[in-house]
């Protein structure tokens, strides 16, 4: 594909790399652009922020594409990934360290199969207080990371399947098909408590964005070769 190509508008399928902020990862496709293409400007973003710590499915609009973000961002999205059970950390993921542990002799692969029960259909959560929603003009995990209390007000969230993949505790594989505004690391939270202990996430990947598949996705190497490629 040409310069004129992305300026029309394409979406790119990239699969993240652990560690990368949606940020990092946009502005690597950016530079790729405008270096091997020799754009001067370009317009990109991406449809869904990623957590550093998660991997999958981002989507990047460029040039007239950036207009379809917010009709992505409300597509429904599928994930899978692992709870860690018997433990909480405060940022309800590795980011931070555990604050608290639990027993989880009672837990049995029954009650792990029908608590999924509780969280199906429309649920109310909290997001995580290590999150980029702002408080009061600043953003929650600089609240946190300041060592603040703030009160967080539910949102309602949907949560169309929820499946258990593998039990092997205290590891717990999960798929969860949810829509927009869905925050993973706060079901790991509540899905601890409704098991009468504590959870956190270890691990998490977007597998799906609406028809969107991670399935056909690129990572950035591969797009910066394919345009080494295309343009030589």
């Amino acid at each position: 594909m040409t310069g004129e190509d992305f300026q029309n508008g394409q979406i790119l399928l990239i699969d993240k790399p652990l560690n990368w902020t949606s940020f990092q990862a946009v502005n690597k496709l950016k530079w790729i652009l405008k270096s091997k293409l020799g754009l001067k400007k370009i317009k990109i973003g991406h449809a869904g922020t990623l957590d550093p710590l998660a991997t999958g499915l981002l989507l990047v609009c460029t040039g007239k594409f950036t207009k379809r973000i917010e009709e992505l961002q409300g597509q429904a999205k599928e994930y899978t990934g692992t709870f860690f059970v018997g433990a909480t950390t405060p940022s309800y993921d590795l980011e931070t360290e555990i604050d608290a542990t639990f027993p989880i002799v009672h837990i049995t692969d029954e009650l792990i199969r029908s608590t999924t029960n509780q969280f199906l259909g429309e649920i109310n959560q909290k997001p995580p207080i290590f999150s980029a929603i702002k408080k009061d003009g600043v953003r929650l995990y600089d609240h946190a990371r300041a060592g603040q209390t703030v009160e967080i007000a539910a949102r309602k969230t949907t949560i169309y399947e929820f499946e258990i993949t593998r039990i092997a505790l205290p590891e717990i594989d999960f798929r969860v098909a949810c829509s927009k505004g869905t925050y993973i690391r706060s079901l790991a939270f509540d899905f601890g408590i409704a098991l009468h202990s504590g959870a956190h996430l270890i691990a998490l990947r977007r597998t799906k964005i609406g028809n969107y598949d991670v399935k056909n996705a690129i990572t950035t190497m591969s797009f910066d070769d394919s345009i080494v490629r295309t343009s030589a």
